[in-house]
């Protein structure tokens, strides 16, 4: 094919060209598979990843009974916390 390069050196060449040829027509499939399979993004209804919050009752160790004292404390802890 080409007078100066050797034998090896033109099927090398020849595998590289084959195996860029396949990425690339990978690539472009891959591309247009995640375009017309998903629907636009004004369809979704929210982050899904994200869960929802739990209510305290949801389970019993995510809430605790507070004394008269602590509550009192709270209390008091709140009033002195600035009003915005």
């Amino acid at each position: 094919m080409f007078p100066s390069i050797s034998a090896a050196q033109e099927i090398g060449l020849a595998v590289l060209l084959v195996a860029t040829l396949v990425w690339v027509f990978g690539l472009g499939h891959m591309l247009w598979g995640a375009r017309s399979h998903h629907p636009e993004p004004a369809a979704f209804e929210g982050i899904t990843v994200i869960p929802a919050q739990r209510t305290a009752a949801a389970h019993p160790m995510e809430s605790v009974e507070l004394t008269e004292a602590e509550e009192e404390a709270f209390a008091g802890l709140i009033r002195t916390l600035p009003h915005s």
